[in-house]
């Protein structure tokens, strides 16, 4: 199965980015926002972004007018009518998606699939608001979207065979390395980076420097970056969201959120998004110091 016509729904940082991707493998995007302010500027940071490949001499001219031209930004849900795929990027709330995929399950056909964004929510709820449960998959994109190679493709007990090959190919087509996850909170990436995090947090709160923690699993475990950096250029927020779902999906102590974490995040310091969060950063992102 082909997949060249697509709706994206939410137009954010994620959805934006999908859209761009996508657009970048010549397919038709159509890109749904909910009002005409947000649809501006879902198009305007698509444009940014090419126009930042261009200053770096990744892209033409030529090919950013043509990325751009396969892209289509509208604000009202129908017009996801004629997609074969549908891949809803909003907010990480289970009962904002069930109402995206209840609105999108009225326009359209049988076979279009429906794919959720979501980094770790049950897939299985999220498709027992549609006709057809058997469609419904997840397919998690990893920010940013343009540059970063994993997808994971989460079917649920009832999405059928079909989907799920459609999806793996679907993701080589757009130059994606799909893996393939079971139906539980965090999926794989999640389920393992973010208690990394948490636990790397818990040696902050015991007395540990962040310096000194992301020095540590940068030399001793090869990391790219240090998990307390990590953290930082996710949003603290995001993580005590995600390990807070972890929590309440499995009821095991091992997921309880750091209580540093919970603090951090309720003093509105959210990492580099804020311009503090375990470093302090200046207004272009750069890290300075470690905050205490």
């Amino acid at each position: 199965m082909s997949i060249e016509n697509i709706a994206i729904i939410g137009g954010g940082q994620m959805g934006s980015g999908i859209a761009q991707n996508a657009a970048e493998h010549n397919k038709n995007i159509t890109l749904i926002e909910v009002n005409e302010k947000k649809a501006s500027e879902a198009e305007q940071h698509i444009k940014e972004q090419l126009s930042s490949k261009v200053k770096k001499g990744k892209k033409t001219e030529k090919k950013k007018s043509q990325i751009l031209s396969n892209i289509y930004v509208k604000t009202n849900m129908e017009k996801v009518k004629g997609s074969s795929l549908v891949i809803e990027a909003v907010p990480e709330d289970l009962e904002i998606k069930k109402k995206v995929f209840s609105q999108i399950d009225q326009y359209v056909d049988d076979n279009t699939i429906l794919a959720s964004n979501t980094s770790g929510l049950s897939i299985a709820a999220i498709s027992s608001v549609t006709q057809r449960p058997k469609n419904v998959i997840g397919f998690h994109y990893f920010y940013p979207v343009p540059v970063m190679r994993l997808v994971e493709v989460t079917p649920s007990i009832v999405t059928d065979d079909t989907t799920v090959e459609a999806m793996f190919g679907f993701a080589e087509s757009i130059e994606k390395n799909p893996v393939r996850c079971q139906d539980y909170p965090g999926f794989l990436v999640n389920r393992i980076l973010v208690p990394m995090i948490n636990e790397s947090v818990y040696c902050v709160m015991e007395g540990a420097q962040p310096k000194d923690v992301d020095e540590a699993m940068r030399l001793g475990a090869n990391h790219r970056m240090g998990p307390l950096t990590l953290a930082d250029f996710v949003g603290l927020d995001v993580l005590l969201a995600t390990m807070e779902g972890l929590y309440n999906g499995f009821h095991d102590s091992k997921y309880r959120p750091c209580p540093l974490l919970k603090k951090v995040v309720e003093s509105g310091n959210l990492g580099m998004k804020t311009g503090k969060g375990f470093y302090n950063y200046d207004e272009a992102g750069k890290q300075l110091q470690q905050s205490f």
